[in-house]
């Protein structure tokens, strides 16, 4: 299996953001601090005519509240681990949340000449300032 790592490939701002330029974007990719947010990482094509197969994303710690949305023809696995600080929600202390999310083709995957938008919503911290960096694995079958 051929495999484009892509790292920081989706960027996404919190309250200033850039352009991102790779197999996998951001759209939207700027939201304000401190609420919640839903943006779909695009994928824009498959690899030299491979069809794309499987997309994993890693979430920064200190976003919550992950959420990723059911995409037809594809399995979503989540991995969880520690947030960078534990955070309180409904009289409740948080320490762990979803840190990384897989969508895999339960058939062929994405034809190279097509596109998939795979969405996730999220909690995003209250601070504004520095880019929130979402690292993706995007593979092919060959």
């Amino acid at each position: 299996m051929k495999k484009i790592i892509v790292a920081a490939a989706a960027l996404m701002a919190i309250a200033i953001a850039g352009p991102a330029s790779a197999h996998v974007t951001a759209n939207p990719n700027e939201a304000p601090a401190g609420g919640f947010f839903k943006t779909n990482f695009r994928v824009g094509h498959g690899c030299d005519g491979s069809p794309t197969t499987e997309v994993s994303v890693q979430l920064p710690g200190n976003v919550s509240s992950v959420h990723p949305q059911v995409v037809a023809g594809w399995d979503i696995e989540t991995k969880m681990g520690e947030l960078d600080e534990p955070i309180e929600s409904h009289g409740e202390t948080i320490t762990e949340g979803v840190r990384e999310i897989t969508w895999t083709a339960t058939d062929d995957g994405l034809p190279d000449a097509y596109l998939q938008e795979f969405g996730v919503s999220m909690a995003l911290p209250d601070e504004a300032g520095e880019p929130l960096w979402f690292p993706f694995v995007h593979a092919c079958s060959r």
